[in-house]
């Protein structure tokens, strides 16, 4: 692993997917991101985490629960979870219950990600006003947190009313399973670090590197500030995850690398961005970088295993972060393609951040 050095930060890697259309059918894509988890569960990621969006090209699993559940069957170490649940499109009470359920039939893997959704357009398909989405988010956190400490639901409203509700489901992971928030949002930070939750920001939806370090170092300065809290919501997590993610693709060459995610991208892209186009709002993503210009700032991680690794060390020390989550499939990129780069990536890369 030439080029590195005992100073190589240490990172943590997880797997992170939209499930965005891919040009082949539901059940052949659903199919073949199965087996890429059945082939990566041996490969040393921490996790699976997946994305929930509604009435978009950029998600064909609407329900992540469902198709969670199926990755439970198909893998035995590889965590599983959403990034996130959007609260405030559920009854909190089946929300709860099927967490539950999905802990035990994972024995003991679910990661927890919980928050009001980016999109809120995708929210009011459900009847739920952006005005309405943070009280909501908060009553209804409040509610399953609540039932996780003692088996009830208790709360005077304002959209649900509990006295009392007992419910026979209790996670199997204790008190919860761990607690995840995304954020791009810097004034969403210092609450999210005072609660020890599992924290991740996105490259691609930060202005540039130097912003989503400032994002990181924000939280570490206030996760060391409230680590001695007295019931801090994550504080049964040994060690928080700090995390940046952005898209990764590995190949034999960096050119073989660069000309299959420039292909892919061009879908994902698409998908990415037509649901703010098919509402007219198409000024939403003015501005955004283009493949080549992501690339170029680092901000995408693409090449061969030598290039990959390289950049990959300079976003983690200029970031201090502990984990790495990667999209490693996205748009249109074949299954063998997707295949090939998660093994280079998992067999090349990842060793040089163990210790």
């Amino acid at each position: 692993m030439k080029g590195f050095s005992m100073a190589t930060p240490k990172l943590k890697f997880s797997l992170f997917d939209w499930l965005d259309e891919s040009g082949r059918s539901y059940a052949q894509t659903y199919e073949d991101r199965l087996r890429l988890l059945e082939f990566a569960d041996d490969l040393g990621f921490y996790s699976y985490l997946l994305a929930e969006h509604h009435g978009t090209s950029l998600s064909m699993a609407p329900s992540p629960t469902v198709f969670l559940s199926a990755a439970a069957q198909r893998t035995e170490k590889l965590r599983l979870g959403a990034l996130s649940w959007v609260l405030p499109i559920y009854d909190p009470l089946r929300l709860y219950e099927e967490l539950c359920m999905l802990d035990h039939i994972s024995n003991g893997r679910l990661e927890m990600g919980l928050s009001r959704g980016a999109s809120p357009h995708e929210s009011l398909r459900h009847g739920v006003v952006r005005e309405e989405s943070r009280a909501r988010y908060d009553e209804i956190f409040a509610l399953m947190l609540g039932a996780f400490r003692d088996g009830r639901f208790n709360g005077p409203g304002p959209f649900y009313k509990y006295d009392n509700l007992v419910t026979r489901f209790r996670p199997l992971q204790k008190p919860y399973p761990p607690i995840w928030y995304p954020t791009s949002n810097l004034e969403s930070i210092p609450r999210v670090a005072a609660q020890g939750f599992n924290f991740v920001v996105s490259l691609l939806n930060s202005p540039n590197l130097e912003r989503a370090a400032e994002m990181l170092s924000l939280y570490r300065k206030e996760y060391e500030a409230h680590r001695q809290d007295p019931n801090r919501l994550n504080a049964h997590v040994p060690e928080s995850a700090i995390a940046f993610s952005t898209h990764v693709h590995v190949a034999d060459s960096d050119s073989q690398a660069y000309e299959q995610a420039r292909i892919g991208y061009m879908q994902f892209n698409e998908n990415y961005t037509r649901r703010y186009v098919e509402i007219g709002q198409s000024s939403h993503f003015a501005g955004r970088p283009t493949f080549e210009q992501y690339v170029e700032q680092g901000r995408f991680l693409c090449g061969s295993p030598d290039s990959v690794r390289e950049k990959l060390a300079r976003v983690a020390a200029l970031t201090g972060a502990n984990h790495f989550v990667g999209v490693f499939t996205f748009g249109d990129l074949s299954y063998e393609q997707t295949k090939r780069s998660v093994e280079l990536f998992a067999r090349e890369v990842m060793p040089a951040f163990a210790s």
